[in-house]
């Protein structure tokens, strides 16, 4: 874990936690106590899990939901922080279930406008690495993610980035945290000596895991492509495979563009086509794809990533492959029921 000295100089605290998101969320844990009001911005399956997890740890929670396909409207985050103090606002940059991308510099600006203490926290999993985030210029408070997905790591590794606003907040908290391995208490001290090249515990770490952090860590900021030819070949790539989707008379869950992510593509099966007969006829191709997560359509679509190295990747033909699979699963899928 050593590659935590690369950090120490923000003015922000970075921590690498063992284990999936959900040990993430727990920042519910650290900087809401109990009785406190919640806002969540719902745009998908992880406004849920987000909901749920504040709701633990015993905040008020008020839920704005998103029609779906859409994200949350500025004009019912503002007209709901003028009726209630809220502690935290949360919202999920990107939604892994619906595909769909929230504006996270406007949430933040709105929020600091109309209620400058409450703290602002992005699930970003599905968006660092493929989506623009400026954590200092937009005034974040919490940015969340996980190795997999556009930081190009193997599942297993949470990683928060927490502000000074919030390191604040966790530190003058009136209660004890709740969570044992989600604590900060135990996490903070653990990154500092490592930052300070030394060596201390709390948990066993993965090592597998954080070697392969700092290798994609590496490539990508000393190897591969800037982070703004980063994002540009994201939004040319996903803009690729959205074409080709619509040429096949697809329909995206995305409802504009505005609210479609540029990591990865949701899309409606085909009139009588379902998973059966779309996503094994990708995987005989060599590309795999999901299901529908989001529980009210979780059966009438399919989700496509294309992000990081393969989208990035200059030797790689990733995206393309992609568009050839989706053009030809299709094809055949409507023949052979026709």
């Amino acid at each position: 874990m050593s590659s935590a000295s690369g950090f120490k100089q923000l003015p922000h605290k970075l921590l690498v936690i063992p284990g999936p998101i959900e040990v993430s969320d727990e920042v519910a844990a650290n900087l809401v106590e109990p009785g406190e009001n919640a806002l969540v911005l719902h745009s998908g399956y992880f406004g849920d899990s987000f909901s749920d997890c504040l709701q633990t740890y015993g905040a008020k929670v008020d839920v704005l939901k998103a029609k779906l396909g859409t994200a949350v409207e500025l004009a019912a985050v503002e007209e709901a922080l003028k009726q209630k103090k809220y502690k935290i606002l949360t919202f999920t940059h990107v939604d892994t279930s619906t595909g769909v991308l929230s504006d996270a510099k406007s949430i933040a600006e709105t929020v600091r406008r109309i209620s400058p203490e409450t703290l602002v926290v992005a699930d970003c999993v599905c968006s660092v690495g493929s989506e623009e985030i400026r954590f200092d210029d937009w005034d974040l408070d919490i940015v969340l993610t996980a190795s997999q997905k556009g930081l190009g790591t193997p599942p297993g590794l949470s990683i928060v980035l927490a502000s000074q606003r919030a390191l604040k907040i966790f530190e003058t908290r009136a209660t004890p945290v709740t969570s044992y391995y989600g604590s900060w208490k135990k996490w903070l001290p653990i990154m500092k000596a490592y930052e300070a090249g030394n060596p201390a515990y709390f948990a066993t770490p993965p090592v597998n895991l954080i070697q392969s952090y700092l290798a994609s860590l590496q490539q990508m900021t000393r190897t591969g492509p800037s982070l703004e030819e980063r994002f540009r070949l994201h939004r040319e790539a996903s803009k690729r495979v959205k074409d080709a989707a619509t040429e096949l008379g697809l329909k995206q869950i995305a409802l504009d563009p505005a609210f479609a992510a540029n990591g990865m593509t949701t899309l409606y099966f085909p009139d009588g086509l379902g998973a059966s007969d779309i996503i094994p006829r990708f995987a005989q191709r060599g590309v795999v794809i999901a299901g529908g997560l989001l529980a009210e359509i979780k059966d009438k679509y399919f989700r496509i990533g294309h992000m990081g190295v393969s989208v990035v990747g200059a030797e790689r033909d990733d995206v393309d492959k992609i568009i050839r699979v989706l053009q030809e699963s299709i094809t055949e899928a409507r023949r052979q029921k026709a």
